[in-house]
Formats: C-alpha cells, sequence, structure tokens
C-alpha cells in the first residue's frame, strides 16, 4: 500500500493524462483535458492521478466544491476512475483506493460524489470501483436509466417504426452530415423549448469549441426537406459507443417521421463499426421519474435498459 501516491494535476501533465486515457479500458474522448477544460472557470478542478512507484496507474477526473464535496465530475456525464489495459487488477486497486480515500481526508474532502462509467462505454470489464464502492459502504443515491442498442445483436424497430420509415423513405428526405453547429444548436434550443421548457447544457459557442477540438469524435448528421434541417442528432464518438447528445425536430420533421428514418441511417450505416448505439436518459429528478413515452419511443427503435447510478461516500 505505501508505494501508491496521489498526485493532484497540473497543467504539466496534460499530454500525459491525454495519452493515458487514450491508451486506458474505460475512458471517453470527454476524459481528455481539451473537453475538460472547456468549462474551467465554472468547476474548480480537483483531478488526480494515482502512481504506484514512478508508474501512473490511474487518473480520476473531479471537481471539489466549497461545501468539501469531490465530485468525479460535475461537468461530466459520467467519471470514475479511469484504468489502464493491464496491470491493476482488483486487490491492486483495492490499495490504491485507500490510499486516495486518505489523501482526500487529508485535504479536507468531507465527502466524495462518484458517478461510474456506465458499463457499455468500457473497452474491456472494468467494474472493480463499483465492488469497492460496496465494500466500503457507499451510499446509493441515485440511478438514471439510458437506452442503448447493442449493435451485435439489434432486435430492429417494432411495426410502428417501420411504418413510419417507409413512409418518411418515400418523401425525397435528404439525409447528410453537416458541419453547422450554429443552426443545429438553434434547432436543439427550439426544440427543447417547445417540448421540455428547457435549454441545451452547452451554449452554441461552447459547442463549436468543442467540435474544433474533436472535430471526428463530435459529429451531427441532419434530415432536409426543401434545404431546411427538420430533423438533427449530434454523435459524441465515445470510444466502442456512438451516443446522442442531442436529438432535435422541427414540427414538420416529427410529423413525417424523419427522426426515425434519420436513426435507421445511423444505426444500419454510419455506426455499425460501435459496438453499442446509446440514445441517453430518460429519467427526470435524479431518476426518480421515468418518462415513459420517451423511453417507449426509443424500446421502439430497439434500445433496452442501461442503469447509470450515482454513489456517495461520506468521510
Amino acid at each position: 500500500m505505501e508505494d501508491w501516491r496521489i498526485v493532484e494535476y497540473e497543467g504539466r501533465w496534460r499530454r500525459r493524462w491525454d495519452d493515458f486515457v487514450d491508451a486506458s479500458r474505460n475512458a471517453t474522448f470527454l476524459f481528455k483535458r481539451g473537453y475538460m477544460d472547456y468549462h474551467s472557470d465554472r468547476f474548480a478542478d480537483f483531478s488526480m492521478m494515482a502512481f504506484k512507484g514512478e508508474r501512473l496507474l490511474a487518473l480520476l477526473p473531479a471537481n471539489i466544491t466549497p461545501d468539501g464535496v469531490l465530485h468525479s465530475h460535475q461537468g461530466l456525464t459520467y467519471g470514475g476512475w479511469i484504468l489502464p489495459v493491464s496491470h491493476l487488477d482488483c486487490v491492486s486497486m483495492s490499495a490504491m483506493w485507500r490510499v486516495w480515500l486518505e489523501y482526500c481526508r487529508e485535504a479536507g474532502v468531507k465527502a466524495i460524489d462518484y458517478k461510474p462509467l456506465p458499463y457499455i462505454y468500457s473497452r474491456m470489464p472494468s467494474q472493480e470501483d463499483r465492488y469497492l464502492l460496496f465494500q466500503g459502504g457507499a451510499r446509493l443515491d441515485s440511478v438514471t436509466i439510458s437506452s442503448a442498442i447493442s449493435l451485435a445483436d439489434n432486435p430492429g424497430f417494432n411495426a410502428l417504426q417501420r411504418r413510419h420509415l417507409r413512409k418518411a423513405s418515400a418523401l425525397g428526405v435528404e439525409i447528410r452530415e453537416t458541419d453547422d453547429v450554429r443552426s443545429f444548436m438553434d434547432l436543439t434550443s427550439r426544440c427543447l423549448a417547445e417540448r421540455h421548457s428547457v435549454r441545451p447544457v452547452h451554449t452554441p459557442e461552447e459547442m463549436e469549441l468543442l467540435k474544433s477540438r474533436f472535430p471526428e469524435e463530435i459529429r451531427i448528421f441532419g434530415a432536409f426537406a426543401d434545404g431546411v434541417m427538420h430533423a438533427g442528432v449530434m454523435v459524441y464518438d465515445a470510444s466502442v459507443v456512438a451516443h446522442c447528445q442531442y436529438i432535435a425536430t422541427t414540427p414538420r420533421g416529427r410529423e413525417e417521421n424523419m427522426l426515425t428514418l434519420l436513426f435507421s441511417y445511423l444505426i444500419n450505416e454510419a455506426y455499425t463499426g460501435k459496438s453499442y448505439f446509446d440514445f441517453g436518459i430518460s429519467t427526470e429528478d435524479g431518476g426518480k421519474v421515468l418518462n415513459e413515452g420517451l423511453y417507449r419511443q426509443k424500446a421502439s427503435l430497439g434500445a433496452s435498459g442501461v442503469m447509470c447510478p450515482r454513489y456517495t461516500i461520506e468521510l
């Protein structure tokens, strides 16, 4: 145990951090510093690096709030310790975990808000942290549920969605990729305001910045009629998962089922090399409320549930 040491992240570690993310078994591009740091003005970074001797063996994207709570990470959908492909089993990680908790106590951390990576995003089995959370008596605070398709065992659209697909396919709708972030975010803002009375998490300026940093990982696809986008999806290429970050439609797009046509293209053509196609969560109020209509719509496209838990470790 004494061989382990925890080091707080500093800017000079940026390249080593990003290289480790690229080579890890359970990370996506969201953990790269170019993504994490775009909102550094809103979060006090408290990311950590775990060394055994001189060897870097784990990373924790994290921030800390004035109440002394360490979050993994408030600016990200998911978090948790990022692990290497090999040379870190559950026995070794348990020793690292104890050193980490002691480091946090000495740093004045009162509690840890821990969001493990959903299992579908890992390239290899990587749930040692969930076992250690259980072993240490961590409290399960919330659970959201996402909807994803296993592309190796895709059940396909249900009968209703197949009818929608046939009708939409006859309309002459053009499906294509676009780099027009601002137009897509404007569409997203209007759609979210009309249907859910909320705003996108990202501003158009933030999304333009992120897409400029990650042009291959962040892509926008649209269904166009008369040169106008009536349905659009922003897809995050997150390792073995294609994740729908934003989904937006116009009233015409909904009436003519253009989103069904667009999803058919994304699932059956654009992202066939992925393991999963993830539509995102269908819950509200920390998972206490299931949006049944939204969940069933995703199920009608072939998706089923992926649990996304959140834990608290009291120190």
